[in-house]
């Protein structure tokens, strides 16, 4: 594995435990996710640090498969550009269902 992709698998590795912090903090309960803003935006911030990492991942190495890359990649533009259409209930359900997905796939792929 390349030192960059590397890099880049310890970074979102290290984001998805952030976000774990997040759940904790909240005891996993999307009301009290939802009345903290600024939990709100440190997570909206890690999703868009995993969207960029990915998007480099892929650039690196083509040969790397991220099961739903696309869509990590375009949640990142999607915060980044278009952040007024963000709502707080898209964000809870990707944390709960689509980050432990990504969480396995990048440990297979870092081979830990």
């Amino acid at each position: 594995m390349q030192p960059k992709v590397l890099k880049y698998i310890l970074d979102i590795q290290s984001v998805i435990q952030e976000i774990e912090t997040v759940k904790s903090k909240t005891k996993n309960n999307f009301i009290s996710f939802e009345s903290d803003i600024i939990l709100q935006r440190a997570i909206e911030r890690d999703l868009e640090i995993i969207g960029e990492a990915v998007r480099k991942i892929i650039e690196i190495d083509p040969a790397i498969k991220i099961t739903s890359a696309k869509n990590i990649i375009g949640l990142r533009n999607i915060i980044s550009h278009a952040y007024d259409t963000v709502e707080p209930e898209m964000i809870w359900g990707i944390i709960q269902n689509n980050i432990p997905v990504l969480a396995d796939e990048i440990k297979n792929i870092k081979g830990t």
